[in-house]
């Protein structure tokens, strides 16, 4: 018996290669080179946040009561490049599965070559965020070894529905923190500008994934459908749960381990992760890509 998920909204998805030229002209008239459009040696606003404080993940608990103000810009700062460094990190995993996708399809077509495009826009976003770690000066935090290797393997077989749900679920949240930073002036306007650009590119990526994946989800047997829910709960689990690096804590005097206990479990932080797949889960229940035994790893990363 077929999923009543797998219809979705077919009925609504433009054709395929007519939305990839729609996409292909908003790249040429709307794209920006952060190398250029980013004043890297602008002085940094004294005071200023890296996110909207109340996105810090210990906001609204007694340990964030008792930090300074100093010290709350610092975090905010620190976390803002983790968010960064987790986004670089599925970004290189995302051009790698783009890279093999491209590959065994005809270039000719608009669709393969937005797909190039969408390649080298997350190029161009991966050096943005690697130049913000090094311009706040802040450590690299990267992702721990596990995470490292979880990726390596996600690249090489990450395929299919997977892919696109992997994609929409790291876009989606990433789109909805920095939709609310880059409008929030008590924000560093490196921050803002940074936000400004990939809220603005990122746009064309999720709707070139959301229509791919109505696309692709009637097609798929029950073996299909039961393996891109499993995969794609394991990349929201795994980039949830590393949203926020352990580490960051130190650069306000509190022990890694301690930070992250009281992080995970504070309630104002469970709630932004819910806020901020708000928007996605609906779209990615009605594909039936959430759904099953592994819609047990959404509610244990609190975004659902």
């Amino acid at each position: 018996m077929s999923a009543p998920a797998r219809t979705g909204s077919r009925s609504r998805i433009a054709d395929r290669e007519d939305t990839a030229r729609r996409l292909l002209r908003s790249s040429v008239d709307k794209s920006y080179d952060p190398s250029i459009d980013i004043d890297w040696e602008a002085p940094l606003v004294e005071g200023a946040y890296g996110v909207v404080p109340e996105r810090v993940s210990l906001y609204g608990t007694p340990l964030w009561d008792e930090l300074s103000e100093e010290q709350r810009v610092t975090l905010s700062v620190h976390e803002f490049c983790s968010v960064a460094r987790i986004g670089l990190w599925f970004e290189m995993i995302l051009m790698q599965m783009l890279l093999r996708y491209a590959y065994d399809r005809d270039p000719r077509r608009p669709h393969i070559q937005y797909a190039l495009v969408e390649i080298a826009d997350e190029c161009r976003h991966s050096m943005m965020f690697a130049k913000a770690t090094e311009r706040y000066g802040v450590p690299d935090y990267a992702p721990d070894r596990l995470t490292h290797e979880l990726g390596r393997v996600m690249k090489t077989i990450g395929t299919g529905p997977a892919m696109f749900a992997g994609t929409l679920y790291v876009e989606e949240i990433l789109d909805q923190l920095q939709r609310e930073g880059m409008r929030d002036e008590r924000v560093q306007p490196l921050s803002r500008m940074i936000n400004k650009i990939h809220v603005t590119e990122e746009a064309r990526h999720v709707r070139y994934a959301r229509e791919e994946l109505q696309r692709i989800m009637p097609k798929t047997n029950a073996a299909q459908r039961s393996l891109a829910r499993n995969e794609t709960a394991a990349i929201a689990f795994v980039v949830a749960r590393n949203l926020i690096h352990p580490e960051v804590y130190r650069s306000v005097g509190i022990e890694p381990s301690v930070g992250r206990k009281i992080a995970r479990a504070n309630p104002h932080h469970r709630e932004m992760l819910r806020w901020s797949a708000r928007k996605l889960v609906p779209f990615l229940r009605e594909q039936g890509v959430i759904g099953g035994p592994s819609e047990l790893l959404w509610k244990r990363a609190h975004l659902i």
